[in-house]
């Protein structure tokens, strides 16, 4: 009696957590179904707004970042001292103005020699010196212009004109390299403040240490930031502008070794000229 007992409480127990777990199945049904009517209820423009406003948050997340790297860079840049950093950025502002002068002026100095050689000695053939001159007067750059002081002397003889070719080099040289010795400047006072800025630092990190009496990294850490601020902003600076330098240091030497071949052309141009006479 006793296990039939049991047995029909069992059963009953089973029979109640089986009505219970299909109640509960039929309630996720349910409320997957409305999930699903729901979405198939939901028109077009709903959805696309929904996207949209998504972009938008991406949009401002990824703002957000940029903005929070220029805060940082900013703030860098006040921790670092207004005194020497500020400096330190008018050397970067004037080297790299400079800089682009010079390019531009280089690059409009640069002449296409061997036309111009083949235009001279057409001219040579055809209209005589005169007739070079002109073409070298409507020629930009300083071979042109080198040009144009040789052939103003070619009545005084071959060799007068190869020594108004080399004064009249040097000076044009002078041109080219105006405003280098401005960019070196910058480039060897950059790092300097940088520099003074560290040993700066590292006075107050003692003058911090003297005043409290004890050593702590709450003391010195202000004095040394300012101190590896200023070195790194210094060098950083120095490297811009070093390799702007380097460009226009090739950039001349180029000019300088096409001058002096064309120059050198010019002179035996002239001589066969002398000769076919």
């Amino acid at each position: 009696m006793k296990n039939f007992l049991s047995y029909f409480i069992i059963a009953g127990l089973l029979a109640t957590a089986s009505m219970t777990a299909y109640a509960q199945d039929q309630m996720d049904t349910s409320e997957m179904i409305a999930s699903e009517d729901t979405l198939s209820m939901a028109s077009p423009d709903s959805v696309m707004e929904e996207i949209v406003e998504e972009v938008v948050v991406m949009e401002e997340e990824v703002v957000e970042e940029e903005a929070s790297f220029h805060q940082v860079i900013k703030q860098q840049f006040i921790d670092g001292g207004p005194e020497f950093m500020g400096i330190v950025l008018i050397c970067l502002i004037l080297g790299l103005a400079i800089s682009i002068e010079r390019i531009i002026h280089l690059n409009l100095a640069t002449t296409n020699v061997s036309k111009l050689l083949t235009n001279v000695d057409e001219a040579l053939n055809s209209g005589g010196v005169e007739a070079a001159k002109e073409v070298c007067r409507n020629t930009n750059g300083p071979v042109a212009s080198i040009f144009v002081q040789g052939l103003m002397r070619m009545s005084e003889g071959v060799e007068m004109v190869e020594k108004s070719i080399i004064a009249y080099g040097s000076v044009e040289m002078g041109k080219l390299e105006k405003g280098m010795v401005w960019i070196s400047l910058f480039i060897s006072l950059a790092p300097m403040l940088g520099f003074m800025g560290t040993v700066i630092g590292m006075i107050d990190a003692f003058d911090a240490i003297a005043a409290a009496g004890d050593v702590s990294p709450s003391l010195v850490a202000g004095g040394i930031k300012v101190a590896l601020l200023t070195t790194v902003g210094g060098l950083i600076v120095a490297v811009i502008l070093q390799l702007f330098y380097n460009y226009l240091v090739s950039k001349v030497d180029s000019l300088v070794n096409s001058m002096e071949d064309a120059s050198i052309t010019l002179v035996d141009m002239l001589v066969r000229h002398n000769e076919g006479k």
